[in-house]
């Protein structure tokens, strides 16, 4: 029998986020709203999902803050 499973993050784009001044670049731009979620697959249709998070993320750096 053949089991085809996977383990890993989604990221799903919320939209823009607020303007802010990076810790990382020191650029002040606006950040983007992302839901990072980590599921389970199986045969490519997530069976279980957890560790529910929201981030905004620096478009030009990429460094990532939890709201």
């Amino acid at each position: 029998m053949f089991f085809l499973f996977g383990f890993g993050s989604k990221e799903r784009v919320l939209g823009p986020g607020e303007v802010r001044t990076c810790p990382n670049c020191a650029n002040t731009t606006t950040w983007t709203r992302v839901r990072v979620v980590k599921q389970v697959t199986v045969f490519f249709l997530p069976i279980a999902r957890w560790g529910r998070r929201q981030l905004e993320i620096c478009g030009i750096c990429g460094t990532a803050v939890e709201v």
